[in-house]
């Protein structure tokens, strides 16, 4: 009899388990999402968002964390219980450089990452169209004439000092400039201001390049190694002579709390897969600028622990790593 009831127990037990797993999803789900509304970030995150939720049965439902380039959003999913209830998308580096730099209650190791669906531009000088530079080399001009020109981009610490608010820099060390930097809560609010001319340029982060292509913004360097094939007649930081220790591209990911349970993060990743692959969510990422660069939770998780690496190599030669 005792022995009949321990293997009662122990079916009970493994049947109990198999049932759960099975009901994921039986609630919605939320996707917290690192930037602005309206912000190219969100706009893809909201297509994903639709596109899981037709698969699961379940809402998926996103709330936007703006703030601190990304980490007011990671610290909260990386907080949450790892059910499969709670997903971010947002940038790379708010898990490979914030942590580097300023206190934060996460690292590397407190998200997985499930999938990677694009990158994010690598920053650029970007002024109204209106303004009157026309090349890079009248924008250096008048910023020696004129020190302290205020700039914005995605937020201090997260895109940015991974490539925006660098690559100003290597600008600034370059030509010998001073710029003032605003950080804001992400590219939309950056170019917001641009346009109401309470800043006087942006390191773009990708949600800019709309604008370049109606007319309203101008972008006159990028900081990257290869020109963009949109805009090919803007020119790099090599080409007017200012090379420098390019980052790792900041990418757009999906993670998910620590520990999930294999077959939730299984699922997951391959719901999200499916959207990510489909036509739809590839034609909405050429119509906002954003390149297609597909990564599986394996090469994804492989390559944070390089960018991280890549980080806190150099910030510890910069002697600001804070951890």
């Amino acid at each position: 009899m005792k022995l009949a009831s321990r293997m009662a127990l122990v079916l009970a037990a493994t049947f109990g388990t198999s049932v759960a797993q099975a009901a994921w999803p039986d609630k919605p789900i939320t996707m917290y999402v690192s930037y602005a509304a309206g912000a190219t970030t969100d706009i893809s995150a909201r297509a994903l968002a639709a596109g899981a939720e037709k698969i699961l049965g379940v809402p998926v439902t996103v709330e936007n964390k703006a703030g601190g380039g990304g980490t007011v959003a990671a610290s909260l999913a990386a907080a949450k219980k790892p059910d499969g209830y709670t997903v971010l998308v947002g940038s790379s580096a708010s898990l490979t450089v914030r942590p580097f730099i300023l206190k934060v209650s996460y690292d590397l190791n407190s998200l997985e990452g499930l999938v990677q669906y694009s990158y994010f531009h690598n920053g650029s000088v970007v002024v109204r169209a209106d303004s009157p530079f026309k090349t890079i080399e009248d924008f250096i001009a008048h910023a020696k004439a004129n020190p302290g020109m205020s700039y914005g981009t995605a937020g201090a610490g997260g895109v940015a000092t991974g490539s925006q608010q660098m690559g100003v820099e290597a600008l600034k060390k370059c030509r010998g400039l001073e710029f003032k930097h605003v950080p804001t809560k992400g590219g939309s609010e950056a170019n917001t201001m641009l346009m109401g001319k309470h800043i006087d340029f942006t390191s773009g982060s990708g949600s800019h390049l709309q604008l370049v292509a109606d007319g309203v913004l101008k972008e006159l360097v990028i900081f990257q190694r290869n020109r963009d094939e949109n805009f090919p007649n803007v020119p790099t930081l090599k080409d007017i002579g200012c090379d420098w220790a390019y980052p790792p591209n900041a990418t757009i990911i999906v993670s998910a709390p620590k520990g999930l349970p294999p077959a939730v993060a299984k699922r997951l990743e391959d719901v999200f897969t499916q959207v990510i692959q489909s036509a739809d969510f590839k034609a909405m990422l050429k119509k906002n600028y954003l390149p297609y660069d597909f990564r599986d939770s394996k090469a994804l998780n492989k390559d944070l622990k390089a960018e991280s690496d890549w980080y806190r190599d150099y910030f510890q030669k910069a002697g600001v790593l804070k951890n």
